[in-house]
């Protein structure tokens, strides 16, 4: 690296953290989402929360202790950073008792024909808009994973 290029990295460096819309979630701040989120679980053994916005994408920090429905979003693509715990993603396929819950989204009660993956700490996936998904748990067992969804 030349002389003149190590400024002006260390300077493009120093502009970018102080960027507005830069956040940073430290990873003791990341194993404080379940302790935060437990309160809130819903009867559906869910509780989540919008923790930043921006626009074209958002981010929410997610508690799952029972499987959950089925979901389809018609404009949104998702990306799950799996933080502690395990689960059953399962992909594709096509939806039992599919509904219309709101616009753009769509819940049901199985996939069949669906692709099954396990999920752990540390794993990352994505799902792309208008794909069937379903997080499955063992009893007992709980997940817990940073969601960025992305409004396509």
């Amino acid at each position: 690296m030349s002389k003149l290029a190590l400024p002006f990295l260390v300077a493009t460096l120093a502009v970018a953290a102080d960027a507005p819309g830069v956040v940073h979630w430290s990873a003791a701040a990341m194993k404080d989402f379940r302790a935060h989120l437990a309160p809130k679980l819903d009867a559906q053994h869910i509780a989540t929360e919008r923790i930043a916005d921006f626009g074209k994408y958002y981010f929410l920090s997610v508690l799952r202790t029972g499987s959950g429905q089925v979901e389809l979003h018609e404009n949104d693509a998702d990306i799950f950073f799996v933080q502690s715990g395990a689960g059953t993603l399962i992909t594709g396929g096509s939806i039992v008792d599919a509904k219309t819950t709101q616009p753009h989204e769509v819940r049901g009660t199985a996939i069949k024909g669906g692709k099954e993956m396990h999920l752990a700490a540390g794993d990352v996936v994505t799902i792309p808009a208008k794909t069937p998904h379903q997080v499955k748990l063992d009893a007992g067992k709980e997940i817990v994973y940073l969601a960025v969804k992305i409004v396509e």
